[in-house]
C-alpha cells in the first residue's frame, strides 16, 4: 500500500461509508468513492484506483443485497439471470478500463443522465408501486440484454451511477416499484463488481489493504442504508434518487469542462 496521510486514511473512509449508504438506496455510490480515491490517490494510475474501488464497492452491495433480500420478496432467479449477463458485461468492460478516453463519453452519460432526471420529475407515479404480476420473458429478455450486458459493461468500463441506471432500467422494464427495483439492483450489482474485480484482480491492480479498510465503512453503510430504505418506501428512494441523479450530471459536467 502506498504511503498515505492518517488524515487522507480517514476521509477515505468516511467516503466509502457514505458511499454504501447511497448504494444501497438508489446506486450511485461512485459519485462519493471514485472521485474520494482519486483525489487521495493522486498519484498512482486510474487503473488502481478502480481495481480499489471495485474491491471496497463490493462489499458493501453485498452486505444491502443480503439486507435486501432477507426483508423483501424479489424475484432471485431472474435477479441471478441478469447478474450473470452482468457480470460478463463488467468483465469485458474492465478489461477496456486501462485505455479509455472517458472524456469521449462523459458528455453521453450527461445527455442521458439528464433524460432520466426529466423522466423521473414529469413522472411522480414512476416506481410508487409495482405492476400486476410477474414480468413476462420478453422484458425478462430486455433486462438481461440492457440492464445486464450493457450496464455491466458500463460499471467494469466506468462506475459511476451503475447503481442508478439499474434502479431506473429494472423499475421501468420488469415494472418493479423502486424498493424492489434497489433490491434486485444490489443483486445484479453484487455481480458486476465481481466481475470487474475479477479482471483487475488479474492484473495486479488492486490496493487490498486499503480496499479492506474502507470495504468494513463501506459494509456499515451499505447495511444502513437499505434497512432505511426498506422501512421509508418508495418515495423515499425517489427523493434519494432526484438527488444522486443531479449530483452525478453536476460532477461530469464538473470533470468535462472545468477539471
Amino acid at each position: 500500500m502506498p504511503d498515505i496521510s492518517l488524515t487522507t486514511l480517514a476521509l477515505l473512509c468516511v467516503a466509502a461509508a457514505g458511499a454504501g449508504w447511497i448504494d444501497a438506496v438508489v446506486g450511485g455510490g461512485g459519485l462519493i468513492q471514485l472521485p474520494a480515491l482519486l483525489v487521495g490517490l493522486p498519484h498512482l494510475p486510474t487503473a488502481y484506483v478502480l481495481g480499489t474501488n471495485k474491491a471496497v464497492a463490493v462489499v458493501g452491495t453485498s452486505a444491502a443485497a443480503v439486507t435486501y433480500t432477507r426483508r423483501t420478496r424479489i424475484d432471485l432467479r431472474t435477479a441471478l439471470r441478469i447478474g450473470a449477463a452482468a457480470a460478463a458485461g463488467s468483465l469485458v468492460g474492465a478489461s477496456f478500463a486501462a485505455g479509455i478516453n472517458s472524456a469521449v463519453l462523459r458528455p453521453l452519460i450527461m445527455v442521458v443522465l439528464l433524460v432520466v432526471l426529466g423522466f423521473v420529475l414529469f413522472r411522480p407515479s414512476f416506481g410508487a408501486a409495482a405492476g400486476s404480476g410477474p414480468a413476462n420473458r420478453q422484458r425478462v429478455l430486455a433486462a438481461i440484454l440492457l440492464a445486464g450486458t450493457g450496464i455491466g459493461f458500463y460499471d467494469g468500463l466506468l462506475g459511476p451511477g451503475t447503481g442508478t441506471f439499474l434502479v431506473i432500467a429494472l423499475a421501468a422494464i420488469l415494472r418493479l416499484d423502486l424498493v424492489r427495483a434497489s433490491a434486485t439492483t444490489k443483486v445484479v450489482n453484487v455481480c458486476t463488481n465481481l466481475g470487474a474485480l475479477v479482471m483487475f484482480a488479474y492484473q495486479g491492480t488492486v490496493l487490498w489493504q486499503l480496499a479492506a479498510l474502507m470495504a468494513a465503512f463501506n459494509l456499515a453503510g451499505g447495511t444502513v442504508g437499505a434497512r432505511m430504505a426498506l422501512r421509508r418506501g418508495s418515495g423515499f428512494v425517489r427523493g434519494v434518487l432526484l438527488v444522486v441523479v443531479v449530483g452525478l450530471v453536476l460532477k461530469l459536467a464538473r470533470d468535462q469542462w472545468f477539471a
